[in-house]
């Protein structure tokens, strides 16, 4: 059973909008058949724990309440166990249900992660910092929208599905680090990746935003080649250019294996990483996008503008702002069944040693 159908089931329990916070401790409710059918196999063969004076074994004798409800501990005892594992689960109920429809557009955001955006054209932050930033603005001024995120270097991985769960994407995009994805920047290999992580989508209008330098050199697949799929999938990519353009040699962190100690150290070298401009306006200019600077704040307003001219899809959003944890009540319950048994099985249930 999956963890949808144990919300579901939950729900009918406790109300609309319960569910479990960690449902990989219902696992342990296999042990449950387990034990009675250890107990019932005990039992038959007569090996039972309990046992019962001799007089009442005679057929004559009608037997005791103490002999027909024997089972009554074990009962009690297994329900306690059950009710604790489902307090283990984290059973909680949704106090505040949202059910929406809104109109949106499908957005997969694209983060350069490699190592020229190290460059610190932005003192004291440097290009990766200058990214994140915008990235985050982008999301937090999206907030109809679905948004995916992929990050990339040499090689690329997606850290967020398409979703409305803006928070969950902002706290993805707060962990990410430089240096995860290798050497390289393979922009057309990441561009392609994000279409075709879209290509499923339904929506009407689906985007690409790209944050990048714009320097490619790695990857399998060419900037322009994956710039025509996208013009082909009807897809528009919007590119955020990230560094200042100086012409002059900037400050890039790198790190190195020391040849004396054989540890890795950070070292600084100066080198020229100008943004690929003619890369990126001409990725922007064949699928209808536009291409702007990270730190171009107009820019990014007139991104927000052009996208909200697009044609919007239908979307129903269920959002539960606030719980209540339910486990402490479930939790006592089993506390109180296991003790029951307990004290049943020491003054009501005896067991004696045959």
């Amino acid at each position: 059973m999956n963890g949808s159908a144990l919300d579901a089931l939950l729900a009918r329990i406790l109300g609309s909008g319960a569910s479990f916070r960690d449902p990989e401790w219902l696992l342990l409710l296999l042990v449950l058949p387990v034990s009675i059918a250890v107990y019932v196999i005990r039992e038959r063969r007569g090996t039972g724990a309990f046992v019962v004076p001799s007089l009442e074994m005679v057929g004559h004798v009608k037997p005791t309440w103490r002999v027909r409800f024997r089972w009554l501990p074990f009962a009690l005892a297994n329900l306690g166990l059950a009710l604790l594992i489902f307090a283990l689960a984290r059973p909680r109920l949704g106090l505040e249900r949202t059910e929406s429809w809104t109109e949106g557009v499908d957005i997969f955001m694209v983060l350069d992660a490699s190592g020229s955006m190290a460059a610190e054209d932005f003192k004291p932050k440097n290009r990766y910092t200058v990214a994140k930033a915008c990235a985050r603005d982008f999301i937090e001024g999206r907030s109809s929208d679905r948004i995916g995120l992929l990050t990339f270097a040499g090689r690329s991985r997606t850290i967020s599905p398409l979703t409305t769960d803006r928070s969950m994407v902002l706290a993805r995009l707060a962990e990410l680090r430089m240096g995860e994805m290798g050497d390289g920047t393979a922009i057309g290999l990441a561009l392609g990746n994000a279409l075709s992580r879209l290509r499923p989508s339904k929506a009407k209008s689906k985007v690409v935003i790209l944050l990048t330098d714009g320097a490619n050199n790695a990857g399998e697949i060419d900037p322009d080649t994956a710039t025509g799929i996208a013009k082909a999938m009807g897809i528009k990519v919007y590119t955020i250019g990230v560094g200042t353009n100086s012409g002059k040699p900037v400050e890039i962190p790198v790190q190195v294996k020391d040849e004396e100690t054989g540890r890795i150290v950070e070292r600084r070298i100066t080198a020229n990483a100008d943004v690929d401009e003619p890369l990126l306006e001409r990725i922007a200019k064949e699928t209808g996008g536009r291409f702007f600077r990270a730190t171009d704040a107009k820019g990014l307003a007139d991104t927000f503008s052009a996208i909200d001219t697009l044609e919007k899809t239908e979307i129903k959003t269920t959002k539960y702002t606030r719980w209540r944890e339910a486990f402490h009540k479930i939790a006592l319950a089993g506390a109180a069944f296991l003790a029951a048994a307990a004290l049943l099985s020491a003054f009501v249930f005896p067991v004696t040693p045959r």
